[in-house]
């Protein structure tokens, strides 16, 4: 049996070889018939099978295409969580108690991990921040403060009323010397029926600006004395309320500098922050920051002027400059030997070329007035006249004024404000003054020894104008003091009282009246001229998401306002369908 199914398996085997070598036979002769002895003639038909070919190859593409087009149609590149975002500032930190931040730095920490009861928001203007609603009788004295539900501190303890009033007696204790202090002087504050109740001594329309003050926890320094808070492990090592929560700092060096690494705070009311470290470099001078920020040692700064922007914009860092509620006057100093001569004033308001004066500012917004015009609502045809430019007349007034002495101008060593000062120095000496300018560093020094004497006849300066018009500060008779912001000594009884009357009427169309007025006197008393609006530069890697383009700043410091949404971290989602 096997030797028969042995002999049938040779022949199969036998049967398969002879087919095999048939059909390899037969290929060999199939291919030498349709291709090799063909390809003699491909070249009669190359042109065909170019264009075949050309063909294929554009269907693939278009394929591809259609493929990574399809793919973009549900997918989306967006800006995701992660990621440490490094900003150089200027100014050591001493401490981390948001009532005694004084430096930049002390401020951008401040902003990052305190939260305040109001808040300027992204139109400029002064809204909600820890209160759920601020509102007023309608004489401005009282003011009713809810807070918002929910707001803790980054313990897990609720913030409460009693943190506020807490904070509040801190401010006004006579030991406390914080900058928030002046703001809260002689106003009352009590609870009542779950919100807090503020009596005012006179009406204040623009209250809500004054609670943008930091809040301390009363649960953490309640039996701290106010004396004591400075020298306080708080200030050390913070329980926090804001957008982000202390973790811990770096000395570098034994100049000041120093890092302090902040951590997005889970408690925080308005969402914690998409990044994962923030951290603030704080520097001691402008010139290391400048070496920072063209190493790639950090993110960004908004401490350095638009005249460095030739220096460090480069493929990765580029300039944003954004608009701030702040302006730079020429302030006269009326109470002096030379410009308590009211025509001399008005002299120079007619014999200054101000398109000139403003060339050195390049792109920076003119300001004629001492309010910006986004913050009223008075019409255009109620805005007064400006001088005409007559240099003519202006020099013949100057010479018959007989100035012996030069004139003592004084400028700011910030900005655009020293090429300015330097313009106007040439332009009063064509008016037939001597001038002598002088520039200083804004420091402890130069205000203690020129602005509280006020040892000028023409100060260059750039002031705060505020999220609303409140002009009191720098033109009411009450602050030409020493310790005052009236850096003109501005003295006219009926501009002071327009100042009190519109500060004190929630009437809108009666403040704009009274402001109106108040304009007429400020252009024909000419206390001081206006030269323009500043900008903040930001300077920042193009690869980051920082303060929205929309948002309308205050203060520089206010670009933190909306630090929740700012990335570092690119990432691809899907469309929701």
């Amino acid at each position: 049996m096997k030797n028969v199914t042995g002999k049938r398996g040779q022949k199969i085997i036998k049967k398969l070889s002879r087919f095999s070598k048939k059909a390899g036979e037969s290929g060999r002769e199939h291919i030498q018939e349709n291709l090799v002895e063909r390809v003699d003639h491909i070249k009669n038909v190359r042109l065909l099978i170019l264009e075949w070919s050309l063909l294929v190859l554009a269907i693939i593409m278009l394929s591809v295409t259609q493929a990574f087009w399809y793919a973009e149609s549900y997918s989306i590149e967006s800006w995701g969580k992660g990621g440490t975002y490094t900003e150089a500032t200027l100014g050591k930190v001493n401490s981390l108690n948001p009532l005694f931040a004084s430096t930049s730095s002390e401020k951008a920490l401040s902003k990052l991990m305190f939260a305040t009861l109001s808040a300027p928001d992204y139109s400029g203007h002064i809204g909600l921040n820890l209160a759920e609603s601020i509102r007023t009788d309608d004489g401005a004295n009282t003011w009713t403060v809810k807070l918002r539900k929910g707001a803790t501190w980054s313990d897990g303890e609720p913030v409460t009323n009693k943190d506020v009033l807490y904070t509040v007696s801190v401010l006004q204790d006579p030991s406390v010397n914080s900058s928030y202090s002046s703001n809260l002087s002689k106003v009352e504050v009590s609870e009542k029926d779950g919100a807090l109740l503020f009596t005012l001594p006179t009406a204040y329309a623009n209250f809500p600006s004054a609670l943008d003050f930091p809040i301390l926890p009363e649960h953490i320094l309640g039996d701290v004395k106010p004396s004591l808070l400075l020298e306080d492990s708080f200030s050390l090592s913070p329980v926090t309320s804001g957008p982000f929560s202390y973790n811990a700092s770096q000395n570098v060096g034994t100049e000041g500098e120093k890092i302090v690494y902040l951590t997005p705070n889970k408690s925080y009311f308005g969402g914690a922050p998409l990044l994962d470290s923030f951290a603030i470099h704080a520097f001691t001078t402008e010139e290391d920051i400048v070496d920072a920020v063209k190493t790639g040692l950090v993110t960004a700064t908004a401490e350095l002027s638009p005249t460095d922007a030739e220096e460090l914009i480069t493929n990765t860092i580029t300039e944003r400059q954004a608009a701030i509620s702040s302006g730079v006057y020429a302030f006269f100093n009326t109470t002096g030997d030379i410009f308590n001569n009211k025509s001399l004033r008005k002299a120079v308001q007619m014999g200054l070329d101000m398109r000139s004066l403003r060339a050195p500012t390049g792109e920076e917004v003119a300001l004629s007035y001492p309010l910006l015009k986004s913050q009223t609502t008075i019409p255009e045809k109620d805005y007064p006249a400006l001088p005409d430019y007559n240099p003519k007349e202006a020099k013949e007034a100057v010479e018959g004024a007989n100035v012996e002495r030069p004139i003592n101008l004084v400028a700011v060593n910030t900005g655009y404000i020293p090429a300015v000062a330097e313009n106007l120095k040439y332009q009063l000496e064509q008016l037939g003054f001597k001038v002598e300018l002088h520039i200083y560093d804004f420091d402890q020094d130069f205000l203690l020894t020129i602005i509280r004497p006020r040892d000028y006849d023409i100060l260059v300066q750039e002031i705060g104008l505020g999220a609303d018009p409140d002009l009191f500060a720098y033109y009411h008779s009450s602050q030409a003091t020493a310790g005052g912001l009236n850096l003109s000594n501005y003295n006219n009884a009926l501009a002071s009282d327009l100042l009190l009357a519109a500060r004190g009427t929630m009437d809108q169309e009666i403040r704009n009246a009274k402001y109106s007025a108040f304009l007429k006197l400020w252009v024909d008393d000419a206390p001081a001229i206006g030269i323009y609006q500043a900008n903040m530069s930001y300077y920042v890697n193009k690869n980051v998401r920082s303060f929205s383009a929309e948002n309308h700043l205050v203060t520089a410091i206010d670009r933190f306002e909306d630090v929740s949404f700012w990335s570092t971290q690119k990432v691809t989602k899907n469309r929701t369908p």
